[in-house]
């Protein structure tokens, strides 16, 4: 399966209820597993679950497993509560990934997909073309 474009399209379908931003972000962690509410940590810290297994990301992105689009979920869903630079020092120190390898530019992709979308300077309606253009080797 090409959980790339998995994940673009659930983007897109969310894209069209209307959410608010940050909801938006968070409704998107559902999708890797990290529910609503106060479980919502425990969720993230178990590694949420693998809903969109496969591939098709981008090489500078992919780990070669079929848990990247659940990680960039994952990592969406995380920033949205806490903010980026705690997302980034979670994923480096707590996950083990480093800057220089896939899951870590992976993260970074996550981190800066939500600052864009709460900002406001990435629309909701150009959310799964940005997935498509940036992380999806299909693209």
């Amino acid at each position: 399966m090409d959980a790339c474009a998995a994940l673009a399209d659930s983007i897109e379908r969310l894209a069209a209820r209307g959410y608010a931003n940050r909801r938006f972000l968070k409704e998107l962690g559902r999708s890797a597993g990290v529910g609503r509410g106060p479980r919502w940590l425990f969720d993230a810290a178990s590694g949420g679950t693998n809903r969109l297994r496969g591939r098709g990301f981008r090489r500078h992105v992919d780990d070669r497993t079929d848990g990247q689009a659940r990680h960039f979920a994952g990592t969406v869903a995380v920033a949205a509560r806490v903010g980026g630079p705690l997302t980034r020092w979670l994923t480096t120190v707590v996950l083990r990934d480093p800057p220089s390898t896939p899951d870590g530019r992976l993260s970074d992709e996550a981190i800066e997909f939500a600052r864009l979308v709460r900002s406001g300077e990435l629309a909701q309606a150009d959310a799964a073309g940005w997935v498509r253009d940036r992380l999806c080797h299909a693209a």
